[in-house]
């Protein structure tokens, strides 16, 4: 079938670059070969036309999402993170609730006196993390500017559900004076904005040698830590044993603590990732269940074409002659 469809085409090819075009015999005598020679034009056209857009697409494709090219030390690009087996990140798992509440204290008593969680109210920690009566105590316990008043001064207030966790600094400016020039990133996204997520934010945390190694040139105020782009941090070792006492009782390691804070830092990043895992599952099973019912539906409704017989009966012309 395919070498006759070929065989085909070709034919009429050749018919149309040689002006002749197949019609019938009632409008042969207005056909010409002009008609054919501008039909041939045209499908000349129409066929470079769809072979270069079929190449320009390919060719910005691979430069979108061809080959990435990694670097080559450290120095570059830092080392690359372990991949560590996160239960969150598996299909049928939830956020570890109680990790979580360890990872905000962590947050709270280490990483707040630098970094901002700007993009998270405290209402969002209610039911993940805090019971309502334990975010209300920790927003009452900031002041934010409410309504001015009669003469035009606006009052200071005690927080609410509704307000975002204040900033350790006023501004900018502020920040990297604190820090020897360097400002201190948000935190409410830096999963979501690093390369390697939950593993390159752990690594970060638990690869701080306890020197650095021999022949390592540093400017002044950086930390060596691998895992970082160029290897010199203006951000210290902050992690140490003990530092946290944790109040249900689990052994405060550096690693707990950066395990905690990362996936507490990937909740803040993520908040509705447990309930989109649960719709995801609604939806699979409804999906599945109207597959089958459209699989049954539609064998019931063609099953008479596809058990029917089909039998060639000759004209009668055909019967009479033989």
């Amino acid at each position: 079938m395919l070498a006759r469809s070929c065989m085909r085409s070709t034919r009429a090819l050749n018919g149309l670059r040689n002006g002749a075009v197949n019609v019938p015999k009632r409008a042969a005598s207005t056909s010409s070969n002009a008609a054919g020679d501008a039909l041939f034009s045209r499908l000349n056209v129409a066929t470079v036309a769809s072979t270069s857009l079929a190449v320009g697409s390919i060719a910005w494709y691979y430069h979108l999402y061809g080959p990435v090219a990694f670097a080559a030390t450290p120095a570059e690009e830092g080392l690359h993170a372990t991949s560590y087996p996160w239960v969150h990140e598996q299909w049928f798992k939830t956020f570890d609730h109680q990790a979580l509440r360890r990872g905000f204290q962590v947050y709270q008593e280490v990483c707040a006196s630098c970094h901002s969680l700007s993009r998270i109210p405290y209402r969002t920690l209610v039911g993940s993390v805090l019971t309502v009566d334990e975010a209300k105590e920790l927003a009452e316990a900031n002041e934010y500017p409410g309504e001015p008043d009669e003469q035009g001064e606006i009052q200071m207030r005690p927080g609410k559900l509704a307000d975002y966790i204040p900033a350790p600094y006023k501004n900018e400016e502020a920040a990297r004076f604190a820090n020897n020039g360097a400002l201190p990133p948000d935190l409410s996204l830096i999963v979501k904005a690093r390369h390697g997520g939950c593993n390159y934010i752990f690594s970060l945390l638990t690869g701080y040698p306890e020197e650095p190694p021999a022949g390592t040139q540093l400017a002044p105020g950086m930390n060596f830590n691998p895992y970082f782009p160029g290897t010199g941090i203006g951000m210290a070792r902050v992690l140490y044993d003990g530092l946290v006492e944790y109040e249900d009782g689990t052994p405060a390691s550096t690693s707990q603590m950066a395990k905690d804070v990362v996936e507490f830092l990937n909740w803040a990043a993520e908040p509705e990732m447990d309930e989109r895992k649960k719709m995801g599952m609604k939806v699979i099973v409804v999906s599945a269940t109207l597959w089958a019912l459209s699989v049954w539906v539609k064998r019931y409704k063609w099953a008479y074409l596809k058990s029917r017989k089909l039998a060639y009966e000759p004209p009668a012309e055909t019967k009479t002659r033989h």
